[in-house]
């Protein structure tokens, strides 16, 4: 049986639709649709994209670790995810997806400032049934602006 067109390209929006919860997870601050974008033993790396603005940022490990990571240190902010420019190879059940995604830091307590961060990702996902989970997330960034003390809480 072979896969036709429209399978493929269900199964493309499906991957990227991914990073669409785990982005729109940490945005909503809704733990339960950011755990649902990522696999049991899901590693993300956020290293690059740290060292360039200045901070560092531990490998997460696991999705209960990396929910309660990125629930825990983006407290103090609201968040905006924009995805673009996704780019979708498929290989039985795992796929790589890289797209670009602008990040919009905002303290809850002061909305006259803000860091702006445009990343890369790129995404290794493996299919769980009909689902594509986030296996591995390695972000780095590309340009930021704004007051990089906003993402050190001060």
């Amino acid at each position: 049986m072979s896969i036709t067109s429209h399978e493929k390209v269900a199964d493309k929006f499906a991957v990227i639709e991914a990073l669409y919860r785990f982005a729109a997870g940490i945005d909503l601050r809704d733990q339960v649709l950011l755990a649902s974008a990522l696999a049991d033993d899901a590693i993300s790396d956020f290293r690059p994209a740290a060292a360039k603005a200045g901070f560092e940022y531990p490998v997460l490990e696991g999705r209960e670790n990396i929910v309660s990571a990125l629930s825990t240190s983006l407290i103090p902010f609201d968040t905006t995810h924009s995805v673009s420019n996704p780019r979708v190879s498929i290989d039985g059940d795992k796929a790589h997806l890289e797209a670009i995604v602008e990040a919009q830091h905002v303290p809850r307590n002061d909305p006259s400032r803000h860091y702006l961060m445009k990343n890369r990702y790129n995404v290794e996902l493996v299919r769980r049934g009909e689902v594509w989970l986030i296996q591995r997330n390695t972000v780095d960034n590309v340009w930021r602006t704004g007051d990089p003390a906003v993402l050190a809480g001060v």
